[in-house]
């Protein structure tokens, strides 16, 4: 055997019938190995030289699998698991103000938040899915969650006009949040952004207040904008003008911005959005359960803008499946008549890179290269639904589902392997879930 080519022997290698680096873009690596370090990737070598050149402390064989980054859920409530099925059927502001707002109203607590996101966290991480951007209340209670289950979790500060259990006013929000933020300062997988929930729920003074914030703490803003007709018609009345053009007058869209869903965009919408430097996360499932429309996404990818996929949350969808989002936002780009847009490639791109750009990560995660960390699935490709297979790519987005997802690595520690969390206790998400429908089954209607 050569020597060890590492200054140290490597924590884990990984030996997979295909690794799909996602960057770069369209590269499929047959029988090739992930040399993991220290949580960070050391290389990606051919499985022959890798055991050749490298002792691992650990070594896992997965020969009729995908090896491929962690999918990136970029817009999601998680606790809102918690009311899955709810009210279903309903278009967005019947759902929200008559079911959803009434029933937050009575159960909304830290204990609820921290049930229904770990709850999400055990369903995403099955569904490979690694790290994910949430919007919702206590978002310390959110954060004991995703600390035990392991994963990566960007948790919005969340910023309302009106009370909540949470929060008085809108101030109270931005309080209660800034103290979240510094109680999280440091935390190796958590990070927070600020999350103004929508145009037609924030006022004017208060984005001032948000946008003079994210500046101050160089930090990223996360909202909801352009998802039905409702909002726009609702902000032409109130502010004489559509929600993307007083954003923009605000001086809120930018970079550092993360708007989700932009349903209904004008060309010139789609323009500003792009020279703006905003990011997009697509949900598909939650536009069309909702009743809200089929999002132009070919048209901003091809103004440059950064479009990420996301769920929304279980509540809207009902699923945290980010490969149904990705096959579902692929056949829907395709109704315009043109097959070949939105190719299986770009739409793992939304599902991975894309997200982690969104959230600032992508130094550090959304593709497998040397020195990042190391956040990894596995697909199973060995069933008989997923034969004969010639292009691994196009069958992660047309073919595999989240049930074949065999394992999820989050900074090369094992989270979920066949069926089995590392740290969740499945007694107790079947305690959990069985306690709140409960509670909120008076709400079903």
């Amino acid at each position: 055997m050569e020597s060890n080519i590492f200054n140290s022997d490597p924590d884990l290698v990984i030996e997979a019938r295909w690794v799909i680096p996602v960057r770069p873009g369209g590269v499929v690596m047959e029988h090739a190995a992930v040399i993991v370090h220290n949580g960070r990737i050391e290389a990606i070598l051919p499985v022959s030289e890798a055991r050749q050149r490298c002792n691992a402390k650990e070594t896992i064989r997965l020969p009729e699998h995908v090896l491929l980054p962690g999918l990136i859920n970029a817009h999601t409530h998680a606790a809102m698991t918690l009311m899955r099925g709810l009210a279903d059927d309903r278009p967005l502001m019947d759902w929200l103000g008559n079911h959803i707002w009434p029933a937050e109203g009575q159960v909304l607590s830290e204990r609820f938040v921290r049930d229904g996101t770990l709850l999400a966290c055990a369903e995403m991480l099955k569904g490979g899915v690694t790290t994910f951007n949430d919007m919702y209340f206590f978002p310390e209670a959110a954060a004991e969650a995703v600390n035990l289950s392991g994963m990566r979790a960007a948790l919005g500060l969340v910023v309302l006009d009106f009370p909540s259990p949470y929060a008085a006013d809108a101030d109270d929000y931005l309080n209660k949040g800034f103290a979240a933020r510094d109680a999280l300062r440091g935390h190796p997988r958590i990070t927070t952004c600020l999350a103004p929930h929508a145009p037609y729920t924030v006022n004017d003074r208060i984005f001032n207040k948000v946008l003079t914030y994210a500046d101050q703490l160089g930090a990223n803003i996360h909202l909801h904008l352009h998802e039905t007709h409702h909002e726009i018609e609702q902000g032409e009345a109130q502010y004489g003008m559509r929600p993307v053009r007083r954003l923009t007058e605000l001086g809120l869209m930018g970079p550092n911005v993360l708007a989700a869903h932009c349903v209904h965009m004008t060309p010139i919408e789609i323009e500003t959005l792009a020279l703006q430097g905003a990011h997009v996360a697509h949900c598909p499932g939650s536009n069309l359960k909702l009743g809200s429309g089929i999002a132009p996404v070919a048209d901003m990818l091809a103004a440059g803008i950064n479009v990420a996929l996301g769920s929304d949350g279980a509540a809207s969808n009902n699923r945290l499946d980010m490969f149904a989002e990705m096959r579902l936002a692929a056949l829907l780009a395709k109704a315009s008549g043109d097959a070949e847009v939105l190719p299986a490639m770009q739409v793992l791109e939304m599902a991975t890179i894309n997200g982690a750009r969104a959230l600032g990560m992508d130094d550090n995660i959304g593709s497998l290269e040397h020195g990042k960390l190391a956040d990894m699935i596995a697909v199973d490709f060995s069933a008989i639904e997923m034969q004969p297979c010639y292009d691994p790519i196009s069958h992660l987005v047309y073919v595999a589902g989240r049930e074949h997802v065999s394992h999820a690595w989050v900074a090369g520690e094992l989270c979920y392997e066949r069926g089995i969390h590392a740290h969740i206790d499945p007694a107790e998400l079947k305690e959990i879930a069985t306690l709140w429908q409960g509670r909120l089954k008076p709400f079903h209607q």
